[in-house]
């Protein structure tokens, strides 16, 4: 289990500060208070996705498997 968390919080930590920097730069600019507006975006989505990676991602998972017959 320990293995699982800590897959979910790195991944949480790339995916959302990936995804949160080019939404916000796209949408708003690199504007004077950018780095405070994608940290806020970040953490919103970093606290959205983790419990998401740890508890559908298992599901995700059984369903590829499925889908290639493995």
């Amino acid at each position: 289990m320990k293995k699982k968390i800590a897959f979910a919080l790195i991944m949480g930590v790339i995916t959302t500060g990936t995804i949160s920097f080019a939404v916000i730069s796209v949408n708003v600019g690199f504007v004077a208070n950018f780095v405070t507006v994608w940290f806020r975006s970040w953490f919103v989505g970093y606290l959205v996705v983790v419990p998401i990676i740890l508890f559908i991602a298992p599901r995700i998972q059984k369903l590829t498997d499925k889908l290639f017959c493995e």
